[in-house]
């Protein structure tokens, strides 16, 4: 496992300015390209039309080793920094983001155990995806708190050794096949929210955990995405992810490296449906030539372009910021932001210039109109995005010490 991206695997970005991948870097852009049209393409309309989850694509993905590319090398991966997943991310989403974000909810479970987990608990449940081909769950949203992380209410009482977790989560991507969860669990009600969570691993064959019908989504239809119940389920304390009270900074902290990389999907899909205006433009004709020939479509065509040479550029940046080891929580709202933006507008630009084949399911760009919606509401909100610029603009504004 891992023999053929393992070669392909780069440190950290270096930091400064730059524009050029590494020859690392290109050769990982050309695997995931690759991989997208042999394997993706050709079944994505097939895994829209039945909702049927990808397990045998992620199977191929996790051999050549585009699964679980977070994982550091000392736990048996390839240790890829945030940009290295980006590229990879952008790729694999051209093809469908449905799959995409089946294999990119493995990184963002992961995430946490990343950033707070322990030797052992990293050993355990990091180097048992790199060993076989499992999936795992980011268990946080709640059917009463999405973007106020907060209000969650499932809870976790300690007894003993153990603690006792009792609450229901929803929207859980990968619900049904994960092998483990991180789970957000409020421990003190009387603290406030940066004191009141706890972060837990939990393995999904658990007594007590229940799993809920697959929902039948706008978009996206190949993704598992469920609701889970807690009902009395024993932890051991050996599972508690860093500090007790201490989880909602740890799933908060986990978002400054997912959210360039959900803004990085979002940038394939934008780009995907460009390539599909375009060469669709160059083959309908009207009025004796090219659609692509008349002002209104070419200038079209050039704002889809511009748009996401626009929104790579704040995912690079997010994302080398973050291998650097600098604070990018701001740029990592910016590009969230914007690329799931102009990946709704992209899309919706693509099936007007389809026009009336542009409404129909035989052609490709409605799946990526139904699509991308998703991607201005999950791993927070455009709006919850513009909440943390606008904060953090106006409070370094207040200091003196410009972001820009």
């Amino acid at each position: 496992m891992l023999k053929l991206a393992r070669r392909f695997a780069s440190k950290s970005s270096t930091p400064g300015i730059g524009f050029s991948l590494t020859e690392q870097q290109l050769e990982l852009q050309d695997l995931a390209r690759k991989f997208t049209a042999q394997e993706i393409i050709p079944k994505a309309a097939e895994h829209d039309r039945s909702g049927k989850y990808p397990t045998e694509i992620l199977k191929k993905a996790w051999e050549v080793g585009l699964l679980n590319t977070h994982v550091p090398e000392k736990y048996g991966g390839l240790g890829l920094g945030v940009l290295d997943c980006a590229i990879i991310g952008e790729e694999l989403a051209y093809g469908c983001t449905g799959i995409q974000t089946a294999a990119e909810a493995n990184g963002l479970a992961e995430a946490p155990v990343i950033l707070a987990g322990n030797d052992f608990q990293k050993k355990k449940y990091l180097g048992r995806m790199t060993e076989e081909p499992l999936m795992c769950a980011y268990c946080v949203t709640e059917p009463g708190a999405g973007s106020d992380v907060a209000g969650a209410k499932t809870k976790a009482v300690k007894k003993g050794d153990k603690w006792i977790i009792n609450g229901s989560k929803m929207w859980i991507t990968n619900g049904s096949v994960a092998n483990w969860y991180f789970v957000l669990a409020k421990t003190d009600d009387k603290a406030g929210a940066g004191k009141a969570f706890t972060g837990f691993i939990v393995d999904a064959n658990t007594p007590g955990i229940s799993v809920g019908k697959k929902e039948l989504n706008m978009g996206q239809r190949c993704s598992d995405t469920r609701g889970i119940t807690f009902e009395n389920v024993e932890v051991p304390d050996e599972n508690v992810l860093g500090k007790v009270g201490d989880g909602f900074k740890i799933a908060m902290g986990a978002f400054d490296t997912t959210r360039p990389l959900v803004a990085s999907a979002a940038v394939g899909l934008a780009r995907r449906a460009l390539d599909e205006a375009t060469k669709y433009s160059l083959e309908r004709k009207t009025m004796g030539k090219p659609i692509s020939e008349h002002q209104a479509v070419a200038f079209m065509l050039a704002d889809m372009a511009i748009g996401v040479e626009a929104a790579r550029g704040l995912v690079w940046k997010s994302a080398a910021l973050r291998d650097a080891g600098q604070r990018n929580t701001y740029y990592a709202s910016m590009a969230k932001a914007m690329a799931s933006e102009v990946a709704n507008k992209n899309a919706a630009d693509a099936v007007q210039i389809f026009g009336g084949a542009g409404f129909n399911t035989e052609y490709p760009v409605e799946k990526l109109m139904r699509d991308a919606k998703i991607f201005m509401i999950y791993e927070g909100t455009s709006q919850i995005q513009r909440l943390i610029i606008s904060r953090m603009l106006i409070d370094s504004a207040k200091l003196g010490t410009p972001l820009h």
